[in-house]
């Protein structure tokens, strides 16, 4: 597989990023995991959300303070993934968002990334002192579930979610 690393959005990554955009919306996915609003702003009020973001000082009140990253092959410089690490829990996020949500280009999926992704993940989640990671995802998720058992994801509880699907909330010792 080739090597994947996180990077901190900037200004020069727009391009790149809208693409990653239009590709899932494409797909029919309008709800990008990890993009802490991608699918939802301009990409110059997103950087804005995500420095006001990353500070417990700055944050929305209705949010908690991250870290969030674009996940680029080294091999091209290619966006393949998009990763929101979360410094802490609210109330909706010990529900059913977890630490850490995560998405992988739709042409760039079964490849390995997800994995790749969450690894890396968790340890930067290390480097902030989450020792327990809370994580979660619809039980149709074959994929997702599958990456976060990989990564030694114990399966706490599921519950039916207010859109009639079933969520799974894991854990991993981190």
């Amino acid at each position: 597989m080739d090597n994947l690393i996180l990077v901190k959005p900037t200004i020069d990554l727009k391009e790149q990023a809208l693409d990653y955009r239009q590709e899932h919306f494409e797909k029919g996915e309008k709800i990008i995991n990890g993009s802490a609003l991608l699918d939802n702003l301009t990409y110059e009020e997103w950087l804005e959300h995500l420095e006001k973001s990353s500070n417990p000082d700055t944050v929305a009140k209705d949010w908690v303070d991250a870290t969030t990253f674009f996940v680029v092959r080294t091999s091209d410089n290619r966006i393949v993934g998009m990763v929101d690490i979360r410094h802490r829990l609210n109330y909706f996020l010990s529900i059913c968002g977890g630490h850490i949500g995560y998405s992988v280009r739709p042409s760039e999926r079964k490849k390995g990334y997800g994995t790749e992704i969450l690894k890396q993940a968790l340890e930067y989640a290390k480097t902030i002192n989450i020792n327990n990671v809370m994580l979660a995802c619809y039980k149709e998720n074959e994929g997702s579930r599958k990456i976060i058992v990989k990564c030694g994801g114990k399966l706490e509880k599921e519950f039916t979610y207010i859109d009639g699907k079933i969520i799974q909330v894991y854990w991993i010792d981190n």
